[in-house]
């Protein structure tokens, strides 16, 4: 009797404590709503008081702790829960996404499995496992964890956001742009999904497409400064501009960036002596498989460490081989995509860089309001982008005499240009694929023209050019390699033969693995360049692979790229002077096959006798402008 009386008190008391628990939870929760935190704190941990082992009580603490910005707090009210439910799905997800937070990637994806587990249609916790795999380089798996999530809530706009974003690294372009076409049908206001949108498209190739989205994207959020950069980089592709209006609009995009990120430092850590050894700082999201690190490479090698010290500043965390070259290449690196413009700037001023290099421009991971903050004596472009970056903080661009002529592009620059002697670049093939003897021409009676330009470069206008020397040259046909894009596929099908073109007359492909991208230059006779943003890296791979390439000049440096290149080897006869002379000069060369025959065979030697491919030669006048400029600064001629 006694026992069963004490057994229902006993019932009666928890009971009581447990409902005092709830009536606390539910305080808390009206707390929470009404942006009171420090009440709700109070509420969860009375509730945790009267009900010990109540899981909620501690999820609920948990929530409240981490919106205020106590994680340790968060974290340990989480692993509580656990101790008392170690299945509890809301406790595995929110611990799980805090270690996500904190880079603990392996215990999160744990933890979220454990939630799935118990709750198989928790689709916050999939995005999470989509967030943690995305992180740990395992996007296909991220991708699927969406999937899963999007079947479970097909109008989510979040998840299809993410789920475009997980596309777009697997460069399922098409996918990617329908997922978030369809993220802003249902929330049309995403400034975030816009810029994505705005990306995909544009590497897609459909770069008059990508516009509307970005413009949409900056009348949202006008403050945003890398969606304008984006915009400027857009502006090199657009043939009704001209140079001069190209600069009016970085000019004005520099001024504003610099009121806004003023500079911050007035003195430095380093002697102000002209022949000392100078740290290098270079800053780039490229430090992989790409043109400005197949550059890069160069000087890196070849550097003369007794007078120069290198720093390498990766804000991307993409790595892939080329990355570990370049990191053991330099004498420091230094992960940087998650600080803030001011927190690197910091860490630039404190490692005392003496000159710092932007390898970026308006293109890529958009570093230029660090930049402004100034936190090196010398700033330099160079590389990455082949314009004026618009900032008076950027003392100096790197260029050479041909794509940037002597007062022609200076008044088009807020930087001074330092021009090198021969040239800008120092090309080195990443593979030695073997080259055709003869161009294919000899054997088929017919001119096969190539394109191997990024398909962004390849414009209506150009499809007008490319469709003109077609048709006054019948049997000729032409390869376009680098579309992968469905939408882009068509779009160009559809430019080239509705002026007659016949589809026969045509190969398009997609990009293609290095060896494979290498050995069609074997199967074309001329490389076509496009206007007005022209070749680089592209440009020398043909000539390397013993293809001739035309070109013409244009009123901006990037227009002129492929011929600083073409006219450094002498084949001045490629070049036409002006757009509305490159069709004409590609007819003309593609009539004279024996120089084309002649060139096969002599291309790759005379480029590699060339300064284009002196690799000592580059880095000595590349370390020699560098020299320039800090002798400059240290004698108080700050450029301009």
């Amino acid at each position: 009797m006694l026992s069963a009386l004490l057994a229902r008190i006993s019932g009666a008391f928890r009971a009581r404590r447990r409902d005092r628990a709830l009536k606390l939870i539910a305080d808390g929760r009206r707390a929470e709503d009404a942006g009171n935190l420090a009440a709700a704190r109070e509420c969860y941990r009375r509730a945790t008081w009267f009900a010990p082992n109540h899981v909620s009580a501690y999820v609920n603490l948990g929530i409240a702790l981490a919106a205020s910005g106590d994680s340790a707090g968060a974290t340990a009210a989480y692993e509580q829960a656990l101790a008392i439910d170690p299945l509890d799905p809301y406790a595995n997800y929110n611990l799980a996404s805090l270690l996500y937070l904190r880079g603990e990637h392996m215990r999160a994806e744990r933890l979220l499995l454990a939630a799935l587990r118990s709750k198989p249609e928790f689709v916050e916790a999939l995005v999470t496992l989509s967030n943690v795999l995305d992180a740990q380089r395992r996007t296909p798996e991220a991708a699927g964890a969406l999937e899963t999530a999007l079947r479970l809530q097909p109008d989510s706009a979040g998840t299809l956001f993410n789920y475009g974003l997980a596309l777009r690294k697997l460069r399922r372009g098409d996918e990617a742009a329908a997922a978030l076409q369809r993220s802003l049908e249902l929330q049309p206001g995403q400034v975030d999904a816009l810029d994505a949108l705005s990306a995909v498209l544009r590497e897609q190739g459909l770069m008059q497409e990508s516009l509307y989205p970005l413009r949409r994207a900056l009348e949202l959020a006008p403050q945003r400064f890398d969606l304008g950069s984006r915009e400027l980089y857009a502006l090199n592709k657009d043939e009704s501009l001209s140079g001069a209006q190209i600069f009016a609009r970085h000019r004005e995009y520099g001024s504003r960036l610099e009121r806004a990120f003023p500079m911050r430092f007035s003195s430095f850590a380093g002697e102000p002596h002209p022949d000392r050894k100078l740290r290098i700082g270079y800053v780039s999201g490229d430090f992989r498989y790409h043109p400005v690190a197949q550059f890069l490479l160069v000087p890196l090698q070849h550097g003369n460490r007794s007078g120069y010290e290198v720093f390498c500043y990766a804000t991307s965390s993409d790595v892939d081989p080329v990355t570990e070259r370049v990191r053991a290449l330099a004498d420091a690196w230094v992960e940087s995509w998650l600080p803030t413009d001011a927190q690197l700037a910091d860490r630039i001023h404190r490692d005392a860089i003496d000159i710092l290099v932007d390898l970026s421009g308006h293109t890529g991971m958009f570093r230029l309001a660090m930049f402004a903050h100034r936190p090196a004596p010398v700033q330099v472009a160079w590389l990455g982008y082949l314009n004026t970056t618009g900032l008076t903080q950027i003392q100096y661009r790197i260029c050479d005499a041909r794509t940037d002529p002597p007062g022609v592009s200076d008044p088009l620059h807020t930087e001074a240009l330092v021009r090198l002697p021969h040239s800008q670049w120092c090309y080195r093939p990443y593979l030695e694929i073997e080259a055709a003897t003869t161009p294919p021409c000899v054997a088929r009676g017919f001119v096969t023209f190539g394109s191997f330009n990024h398909a962004a470069k390849i414009s209506g206008d150009m499809c007008l050019r490319w469709a003109e020397i077609l048709r006054r040259l019948p049997d000729a046909r032409l390869v376009i390699v680098g579309i992968s894009s469905a939408a882009k596929r068509a779009a160009l099908q559809s430019a080239l033969t509705s002026t007659g073109i016949t589809p026969a007359r045509l190969t398009i492909l997609p990009n293609l693995p290095l060896d494979e991208y290498a050995r069609w230059y074997n199967s074309v006779d001329i490389a076509l360049d496009t206007l007005p943003y022209g070749g680089g890296t592209t440009t020398f791979d043909a000539l390397w692979m013993g293809v001739p390439v035309v070109t013409a000049t244009g009123s901006t440096p990037v227009s002129r790229s492929a011929a600083s290149i073409v006219s450094l080897l002498g084949l001045i006869e490629w070049i036409a002077p002006s757009p509305q002379e490159y069709v004409d000069v590609a007819v003309e060369r593609a009539r004279d096959p024996a120089t084309i025959a002649s060139l096969r065979g002599s291309l790759r030697q005379r480029l590699r006798s060339s300064p284009l491919m002196d690799e000592e030669r580059f880095t000595r006048d590349l370390e020699e402008a560098y020299r320039g400029m800090w002798r400059r600064w240290c004698a108080g001629n700050d450029a301009r």
